[in-house]
């Protein structure tokens, strides 16, 4: 215990010193605590499923379909067919998130809803707390209707109420029974739920296509992911044969496709490639820990340095200088440590931020905590930090050839360049280390202006207001009927006070609920099997592209007449024109059609492009339909029924203007929940947040590389300049001018700080590639980013030389030659 006394006394003998260095390395501890304990619960956790090693996601490739660059999803017949004939799986079945609305509680409600087949919850393996799952017998189309609450939606709704089991509620206008609840925080993969439904299909009437379900499935013991795919491999060409297709269309269309089984582990699904970002943050803050050993190193360099005469005492008395340096292990380690602690703390905090702050695409926040592997995370960090920092001193001070400073000691001792270097080469590591973070958060910035500049297709987004609504065909069958209603809705709506215009369309811009298919021309040849590119489709009404701000081109909109009397038109936009037809006018009058059996429709307008995905993907290429058409998908007549109003005011987001808007829609449907109540503005920063959030974190680590290098810089050159206070004295009372003297420190600072500069030009030019699938319209080694944090930095080398040089200059010559 002597010894952990005599630290912690030496500690108190120098507040100054304790109090720089435990804040110091808290910050920069506290950082990497943090972020590790982000990186824990999103990439290191298992998924909160038994035996989660052996829960796959099943995707497709299909590389014989030129536009499709990504996986494809699911199929209802790829789920029968596989069902029925693998040799892999435990447990397999399919899934989709939805929305519906819960009437007879209080306030008609939408709510958020996962659809699963027999299967899905078998997989995953969680039991309800209450009830049981889905049997086959739920999934057969004809049988009574059941419904699955989450934990959140029966804790919010009924109050935990333990009798719920066997109630019934209405979910879409349908009475529905509850057989079960599932527990706290339990979700189908990454897909936020109130309820969970049966997804009925009946076999009877699946065709080839539609693939917009997501698969899962559980492997058997023993069975690897490549003896899976294998084995989907094996059947695909029995599913490619074992549907009937839709009318018109060639199966050789679906032989070309050339698809091919992509089965991946399900933690890949709920990650995504967030894994990235995360990877490149935990560099960047390990980075600043970095500075911050070398800003500890330099003041325990110092403190020796101050000791140096006690320690050769010590040595010439007899103690070894292995207990001199175990002493001075002993006392950094504690620091590390100490500084460990309140970093935990500061990290506790950070955290909350760092969630509030992360993009809501961020997968697994709620499972975000410091658990047992993030506090030894922390210990670990904490003991290395303490031995990286003092083991430095320890080698220069605490050598076996100690005992030679007692006779180099005094007054005169000298202070050469090689007393120096160890200080010296730390602060250029902090110079360099701090000038590739600043490169990377300056890139990031540059991306980031690159983005807004981008026209995204629409204008002034915080002032359209977006409110969805659904109307289920069990409530309004008739497809006129819907649309009146949607029309009458939006009437009452332009009537409101400030509403310049409106709409409703099946999605808004970057919203999401999108739809996505082949699109054949008229006067274009398809050869067997040639698979013509897939467009984004969007169902709208008359005033859209004027609400939203989307230019239009050539030709002209949709009138209420196109609606009504289902006339067969189409509008595209600019892309889709130029790649099909080579310019926009060319595209007027050409007809088209969503399959091959379905009746020609003329394009009647050309609009602008809309980055639906969001500015940092390039802008897909649209058709938009009519609200209400006919013979589409081979239906009668198909009327959009669940869709979003697009309102253009300058009252959007305020609590009066939504309240009239719910009421203007309650006025003529009373049971219809209004829900995604958000501006345009929201969905556009939701696009952009996990640049944002990038960006941030990049700024707030390389603020800290910035602040810890000045410090660091500073605490050398001022040293360096109290060291030389005589020789300052005797210089001045010799005649020399002060400017000059000034000059040579700031040469001295700028030196070292140049030195680090090009360390760190080269180690940036080389780690920001890494950086490349984040940046857009932002080359690796922009120029202008590259020149701007040199100028920064060697602005701050200055500063840091600048101010320390110009006191020792304003002392008295008599005083300080007078100092040691």
């Amino acid at each position: 215990m002597k010894p952990i006394y005599r630290i912690f006394r030496r500690f108190a003998l120098s507040p100054t010193f304790t109090i720089v260095a435990l804040l110091t390395l808290a910050l920069s501890i506290g950082a990497n605590t943090a972020i590790f304990s982000v990186m824990n619960g999103v990439l290191i956790k298992p998924l909160p499923y038994p035996d989660p090693e052996a829960l796959v996601g099943v995707w497709h490739l299909a590389p014989g379909v030129k536009s499709i660059t990504g996986k494809v999803n699911f199929s209802a017949g790829m789920y029968f067919t596989y069902r029925d004939e693998n040799r892999t799986f435990q447990e397999i079945g399919l899934f989709s998130g939805g929305g519906a609305s819960v009437t007879g509680l209080a306030e008609p409600e939408q709510v958020l809803v996962t659809l699963v087949t027999y299967g899905v919850l078998q997989a995953l393996g969680v039991q309800p707390v209450l009830g049981r799952w889905f049997s086959q017998a739920d999934d057969a189309p004809g049988s009574e209707e059941t419904v699955i609450l989450t934990y959140d939606y029966w804790q919010r709704r009924f109050g935990a109420d333990r009798s719920i089991v066997g109630r019934t509620i209405n979910v879409d206008s349908r009475p529905r029974q509850i057989i079960g609840v599932m527990p706290r925080g339990f979700r189908v993969v990454n897909i936020p739920s109130d309820l969970i439904l049966p997804q009925r299909i009946d076999r009877s009437r699946v065709l080839m296509g539609d693939f917009s379900f997501r698969g899962i499935a559980r492997l058997k013991p023993g069975v690897s992911l490549q003896e899976a795919n294998a084995d989907v491999s094996r059947m695909l060409p029995i599913w490619l044969e074992a549907w009937p297709m839709v009318a018109g269309m060639d199966r050789s269309i679906f032989r070309t496709a050339r698809f091919e089984p992509s089965l991946q582990p399900l933690k890949d699904d709920v990650v995504g490639d967030v894994g990235n970002v995360l990877r490149v943050l935990m560099g960047t803050i390990g980075m600043v820990l970095l500075i911050a050993c070398a800003n500890v190193a330099n003041l325990l360099l110092v403190r020796a340095q101050g000791r140096q005469q006690e320690l050769a005492t010590r040595a010439a008395l007899g103690a070894s200088w292995m207990r001199i340096a175990r002493e001075m292990l002993t006392e950094s380690v504690t620091i590390g440590m100490l500084g460990g602690a309140l970093g935990v703390a500061l990290a506790y905090a950070g955290l909350k931020l760092l969630i509030s702050i992360g993009p809501q695409t961020l997968p697994r926040l709620d499972e975000i905590s410091i658990d047992s592997l993030v506090l030894a995370f922390t210990l670990g960090v904490s003991l290395i930090s303490g031995l990286l920092f003092g083991v430095i001193p320890v080698l220069k001070y605490a050598g076996p050839r100690l005992a030679e400073s007692l006779r180099s000691g005094g007054r005169t001792l000298s202070h050469g360049r090689e007393r120096h270097r160890a200080r010296n080469t730390l602060v250029v590591v902090q110079v360099a280390s701090a000038l590739v973070l600043l490169i990377g958060a300056g890139l990031m910035i540059r991306t980031f202006q690159a983005l807004r500049n981008i026209e995204p297709g629409f204008t002034n987004p915080e002032e359209i207001q977006i409110l969805r609504i659904s109307i289920p065909q069990a409530q309004v069958r008739e497809p006129e009927r819907v649309m009146r209603m949607e029309n009458e809705m939006l009437d009452k709506l332009a009537a409101i006070p400030g509403v310049t215009s409106v709409a409703f369309a099946s999605s808004a811009p970057m919203e999401g609920f999108n739809s996505n298919d082949l699109v054949f021309a008229e006067d274009k040849q398809y050869a067997a099997g040639e698979i013509p590119p897939i467009r984004r489709f969007r169902h709208i009404t008359p005033r859209y592209f004027e609400t939203i701000g989307t230019p239009l081109i050539a030709g002209r909109y949709f009138t209420w007449t196109d609606i009504y009397e289902t006339r067969r038109v189409a509008i595209v936009s600019e892309n889709t024109a130029k790649e099909m037809w080579g310019s926009v006018s060319s595209a007027l009058g050409k007809r088209i059609r969503q399959v091959t059996a379905g009746p020609w429709r003329e394009i009647v307008g050309v609009v602008g492009n809309v980055y639906d995905n969001g500015v940092h993907e390039k802008a897909p290429t649209f058709v938009y339909w009519p609200a209400m058409v006919d013979m589409f998908y081979l239906d009668p007549v198909r009327v959009t029924r669940g869709g979003s109003f697009q309102i253009r005011t300058t009252r959007a987001g305020t609590e009066s203007f939504l309240a009239e808007a719910r009421q203007a829609i309650w006025s003529v449907n009373a049971n219809l929940p209004v829900f995604r109540v958000r501006t345009l503005k929201e969905i556009y920063d939701t696009s952009m947040a996990r640049t944002s959030f990038t960006l941030v974190m990049l700024g707030i680590a390389g603020a800290m590389a910035l602040v810890l290098g000045l410090v660091g810089l500073y605490g050398v050159i001022s040293y360096s300049v109290s060291q030389r206070t005589r020789e300052v004295g005797i210089r001045m009372a010799l005649g020399a001018q002060t400017s000059g003297l000034i000059r040579a420190f700031v040469g001295q600072g700028l030196m070292l700080a140049a030195i680090g500069i090009v360390v760190g030009l080269g180690a940036a030019a080389a780690l920001s590639r890494l950086m490349r699938s984040f940046l857009f319209n932002t080359s690796p080694l922009d120029l202008v980013t590259y020149a701007a944090v040199a100028m920064a930095l060697v602005f701050v080398a200055v500063l840091a030389s600048y101010i320390p040089a110009r006191r020792v200059t304003a002392v008295n010559p008599v005083d300080a030659l007078r100092a040691d």
